[in-house]
């Protein structure tokens, strides 16, 4: 198969295209290599697909409207993966219009440059931040998201929206994954487990928000890399069931499907830093702050619809996943165990 993946340079996006190179696909990656954060971490990621059979890289932002259009037609895709995004919850309250130009005006080009080439399936990142304020647990697809807490939440939920319109009007094939707090190793520097492990290894105190009384579905990433090209390889069809009465929001009368990847198992965050101090051998110094802005206490992921349709579901350990993290992030930056 021949697949475009979006945001190559990215965490998921590095691991993805190992995986489907390594089984022999060939993969055009695309990456803006924008400096929300450390350029010389994509670099990094970059350089561990280069020179790999059947891979390629065009530095392309997906906002460029002309340049994507360009892309679709030069090449012959028959499946794209889409994980370019302005990633981060935070942040969407400093520049909101950068989630604007990426997350959505970006996706309306690849679906424009699916449509019209003929893609047999387009997967997209979601998100679970698009379950927003709601409270019971665990997160179905099948639960209402209207009321998301952040511009990012927002534009993660208009993807979803905006996909089913181009399955229903083109019978483009459409899969968007909801992604529940993915860790580990060539991760990013702005996750909170991340910048954890720089501040504990430095001495600095690390911030725990509302008061540590948070729960996340942590997700190795080898665990979502084996999603996400499971569910490349089975394209979205139609619901024969779906009933328009009592419509089900995670399928449809067109192509177009969403699932869950998460681990099923939330972690006490407080848990989770003490998974980390022990990989790293130190303890941390903790400063207990209120909730901030956009997030939210607790998240779970309810994965049997992904279940069902891939057989698979993620299972990494917490231990394991953190331990791995540590043992990269020592070699990664050549700090020595102690």
């Amino acid at each position: 198969m021949k697949v475009l993946i979006t945001g190559c340079a990215g965490f998921i996006g590095m691991h993805v295209a190992q995986r489907l190179l390594a089984r022999g696909d060939e993969v055009v990656g695309i990456d803006n290599l924008n400096d929300y954060y450390d350029v010389n971490l994509k670099q990094a990621r970059l350089a561990r697909l280069d020179g790999a059979p059947g891979f390629r890289f065009v530095r392309l932002d997906i906002a460029d409207s002309s340049g994507m259009a360009a892309l679709f037609r030069r090449e012959n895709f028959e499946g794209v993966i889409n994980l370019a995004a302005q990633a981060g919850v935070r942040y969407s309250l400093i520049n909101p219009h950068a989630y604007a130009e990426s997350n959505l005006t970006g996706f309306v080009n690849l679906l424009e440059g699916c449509r019209h080439g003929g893609i047999k399936h387009f997967v997209y990142a979601s998100s679970s931040s698009v379950y927003g304020g709601n409270i019971r647990m665990p997160f179905s697809e099948r639960d209402n998201v209207d009321h998301p807490v952040s511009l990012y939440a927002a534009t993660k939920k208009s993807n979803e929206l905006m996909a089913h319109a181009y399955s229903h009007l083109f019978g483009l094939p459409t899969t968007g994954l909801r992604f529940f707090t993915v860790y580990g190793p060539w991760g990013r520097p702005d996750m909170a487990y991340f910048l954890f492990a720089d501040a504990i290894l430095a001495g600095r105190p690390i911030e725990v928000f509302n008061h540590g009384r948070m729960q996340r579905d942590f997700t190795y990433i080898d665990d979502i890399a084996e999603g996400v090209v499971r569910v490349l390889d089975r394209p979205a069809t139609a619901s024969p069931e779906f009933d328009k009465a009592q419509p089900d929001a995670a399928t449809s009368w067109a192509p177009y499907r969403l699932y869950n990847i998460g681990n099923h198992q939330p972690v006490d965050l407080l848990a989770f830093i003490a998974e980390l101090e022990t990989a790293l051998g130190r303890q941390a110094e903790k400063r207990f702050l209120p909730m901030q802005d956009g997030d939210v206490p607790a998240t779970c992921a309810d994965t049997a619809a992904l279940r069902a349709a891939t057989g698979f579901n993620p299972s990494t350990p917490i231990k394991e996943g953190v331990r791995r993290f540590v043992d990269w992030y020592r070699a990664y930056y050549n700090i020595q165990t102690t």
